[in-house]
């Protein structure tokens, strides 16, 4: 098995683990808020620490991709290139939404033997990023970015029972049309339930390029025009 620095910032959990062999040797982990730019360097820098005190080499660098917070994705993905360019070790992305199913999937929570995974990230209103997968991580539905209405998931009905979690689930409690469905709470991508999907994609030697990699936004970065200063009103 691999040694492997994960890292997620896609979110507003700024976490990171070292891993191997299947084990977690050590994380860190803040859930205070988007604190990502003052201290993943440190969470950084306390992996690699350990590595050195375990005489371990670090085989790749694997970073939550998205969908997620721009800002924190970029810093994420930042410092996983830096650092595995400046090793000259592999890099892997891991989709956000893949890993809070995974997250549920080890959580011990009581799930239906038919359950298909519903990852909910928190977007603008009722709009969420989202992605249907069934036990084997197959996606049924493709992540995507998608405004919630009542029969959003009704296609999924004859398929399983569908469980949502994530961030973006609460407000799609009241938003679906949904009876059976299970919510799991408090379900947030941290980097230690990173360690299987990082360790099979080192397995398939699935890497992306340091070079040119960027996040998966899985939609177009939105602004809001600034108004000119010289504009007024003309409707009476």
């Amino acid at each position: 098995m691999a040694v492997i620095l994960n890292i997620d910032t896609s979110t507003d959990v700024c976490s990171t683990a070292l891993t191997a062999e299947g084990a977690v040797l050590v994380h860190r982990e803040d859930f205070s808020g988007r604190n990502h730019a003052a201290l993943l360097s440190g969470f950084i820098k306390d992996c690699l620490d350990r590595a050195a005190e375990l005489e371990l080499k670090l085989d790749a660098v694997a970073v939550s991709m998205g969908p997620g917070s721009y800002t924190g994705l970029r810093i994420g993905l930042s410092e996983a290139k830096g650092l595995a360019f400046a090793l000259g070790i592999p890099l892997i992305g891991i989709d956000t939404l893949k890993l809070l199913a995974v997250s549920v999937m080890f959580s011990g929570v009581d799930l239906p033997d038919n359950a298909l995974f519903a990852p909910m990230i928190d977007a603008r209103r009722m709009e969420v990023f989202t992605a249907v997968y069934d036990m084997a991580l197959n996606p049924l539905m493709e992540p995507q970015p998608l405004i919630l209405e009542s029969d959003s998931y009704n296609r999924f009905a004859d398929h399983g029972t569908l469980v949502f979690f994530g961030n973006g689930s609460d407000k799609a409690r009241n938003a679906l049309a949904c009876p059976d469905a299970v919510f799991v709470p408090d379900v947030k991508p941290v980097a230690v339930d990173m360690l299987a999907l990082s360790e099979l994609a080192w397995s398939k030697r699935e890497f992306i390029d340091i070079a040119y990699s960027t996040p998966w936004y899985r939609k177009e970065f939105q602004t809001t025009k600034p108004k000119s200063m010289f504009e007024f009103n003309t409707k009476i």
